[in-house]
């Protein structure tokens, strides 16, 4: 009888990995009027069941850029399953960056619906031991998460030189960029926006990353419009689960990260590694130092 009984469970074991198996790789979720695809892997001999990590990436960026794909795969390396998810931005089965030539009408705040949408399916999958990863304003974004969605399943969030921002840094950067203010614009859109116009498109428009692009209305106001949670560390007290941030001390895209995080009060569940010399994209063997970081933080919870 306890032959049968462990010949049983084998079975059910194989079975189960030679089905997850075979869900790796790119996988699909319908959301609204579009396709969400993001690129799961799993470790060797892994199944959802033993938890996995759910990247976001950056602005206007994908799943498939350098540091997305160079941490995937050494968190693999280190038995840790990955889900990197590709934000939609509005755009069906969306791939690539963004096009710059094409209307803009994705919002930051559509990243956290998308988050949801993709910790619900890996909990249909089985998962139940989630940690949210970010980078940049993904980074952001997980953290905007976490503060706002207390879900059991989500055990921990790693933020990888995420977002900071301030009122004055943003006007200033804006006009570095473009050469001319920013105010005149936002007040334009968010007239459009309280009209009920939020579709209106705001032509040769300069937009984040992108210039002389179009843009409506409700998605300019949506990135511009001053929000204290745009800036991680603000979001981080009110997070109740544990976190670990990274800065790196070369970081020319995201400032004032790490005096951010030594200014937080009762933050005891935060974590601030600062890896010297690297840049704001980990390249290398500074992405090798973020992983054993990132396992030696997990093996802690």
């Amino acid at each position: 009888m306890k032959r049968l009984k462990l010949s049983h469970l084998l079975t059910i074991l194989i079975l189960t990995l030679a089905s997850q198996a075979g869900l790796a790789g790119e996988v699909t979720l319908e959301h609204g009027n579009i396709t969400l695809n993001a690129r799961l892997e799993l470790a060797d001999g892994k199944t959802l069941k033993d938890g996995v990590i759910l990247m976001t990436h950056g602005t206007l960026a994908h799943n498939g850029m350098e540091i997305i794909q160079t941490l995937q795969d050494l968190l693999n390396e280190n038995g840790l399953n990955t889900l990197a998810i590709n934000l939609g931005l509005g755009l069906d089965d969306r791939h690539g960056m963004y096009p710059c030539e094409t209307l803009h009408t994705h919002r930051h705040t559509d990243a956290m619906d998308e988050i949801g949408a993709w910790i619900g399916w890996l909990k249909g999958q089985g998962a139940d031991s989630i940690v949210l990863l970010g980078h940049s304003r993904g980074g952001n974004q997980s953290a905007w998460f976490a503060s706002e969605h207390k879900q059991p399943a989500v055990k921990a969030a790693v933020l990888v030189a995420p977002q900071t921002w301030d009122e004055a840094s943003d006007k200033k950067g804006y006009e570095g960029d473009y050469g001319k203010p920013l105010g005149p614009l936002l007040e334009q859109a968010r007239t459009l926006v309280k009209a009920g116009k939020s579709d209106s498109k705001l032509e040769h428009t300069d937009f984040i990353y992108c210039a002389d692009t179009q843009v409506t209305a409700g998605s300019f106001a949506a990135y511009y419009t001053p929000d204290t949670r745009f800036d991680t560390p603000s979001l981080l007290p009110g997070i109740g689960i544990p976190v670990l941030v990274f800065s790196g001390t070369e970081d020319t895209t995201v400032t004032g990260l790490a005096e951010k995080l030594s200014q937080l009060e009762q933050a005891d569940h935060v974590e601030h590694i600062a890896i010297e010399g690297a840049d704001h994209y980990f390249r290398d063997l500074y992405a090798e130092d973020l992983v054993d970081a990132i396992v030696d933080f997990l093996d802690r919870l």
